[in-house]
């Protein structure tokens, strides 16, 4: 039987807005296998941007469970919750988040800086091997104002690799890109997921969750469904099926 990397029993999350309380998640229960690409959906104020705080360890549930790797969360120190972000997770942004003065490979050192398991030399050998999975070993050595949106993106999952987490959070990766750039990004993720990564893919794009093996959808704090998805689309085959674009 697979390992269980996350599991969620009766999760809920309240907020207090003044005198009214917002119950942005009512009792949501799930768990997510070792190997699994998980799409979470929702439109605005369906809960999802809740979820994604909590298992990324960026914010506590008000009642209920969430274990990460057999590591119950609810209990922890903050210091032993960074511990788990920086460990545990690897995290993707839609604003890529990388340091406008560094060069790629520094970029993806970055997480391997705090954990002091790691040496020098160990932390660099990392972050080429990281990049070579992105396909960016020829270049390493630029900034991110070198590089395309598509480039900065493969930097920013090559930086959530190198710590060799149990699970990639992503969030709403492939926001800030074009079409052809998206099927790209996610025929990467296609490719590093059948390599045995587990990657939660929150998002609001139908069309991004048909290249995952399953998908939560979140409305108004719950989950409206939760299903396997028997057709799963390649994005390469997607990605060759676009019009050529003129250099």
């Amino acid at each position: 039987m697979k390992k269980e990397i996350i599991k969620i029993n009766d999760l809920k999350r309240d907020f207090t807005m003044g005198t009214e309380t917002v119950h942005a998640l009512r009792g949501i229960s799930f768990g997510i296998e070792e190997g699994e690409f998980v799409t979470i959906m929702g439109s605005s104020g369906s809960g999802k941007s809740t979820m994604l705080n909590i298992l990324g360890c960026l914010d506590q549930p008000t009642s209920g469970t969430y274990e990460i790797d057999n590591v119950s969360v609810k209990d922890l120190s903050r210091n032993e919750l960074a511990t788990i972000r920086n460990e545990k997770i690897g995290f993707i942004f839609q604003s890529y988040n990388l340091l406008a003065r560094t060069s790629a490979i520094e970029n993806v050192e970055l997480p391997l800086l705090y954990n002091s398991k790691v040496s020098t030399e160990e932390r660099r050998e990392r972050a080429i091997k990281a990049l070579k999975m992105v396909g960016l070993e020829e270049r390493m050595d630029h900034t991110p104002a070198q590089l395309s949106g598509g480039q900065q993106q493969r930097v920013a999952i090559a930086r959530s690799l190198v710590n060799n987490p149990v699970m990639i959070l992503a969030d709403e990766a492939t926001g800030n890109l074009d079409t052809r750039t998206s099927y790209e990004i996610m025929s990467l993720f296609q490719d590093l997921n059948k390599k045995g990564i587990t990657i939660t893919f929150v998002t609001h794009e139908p069309d991004i969750a048909e290249f995952s093996s399953r998908t939560i959808v979140l409305k108004d704090g719950n989950i409206i469904q939760d299903y396997k998805n028997d057709n799963i689309q390649s994005a390469a085959v997607e990605l060759a099926k676009l019009p050529k674009q003129d250099n």
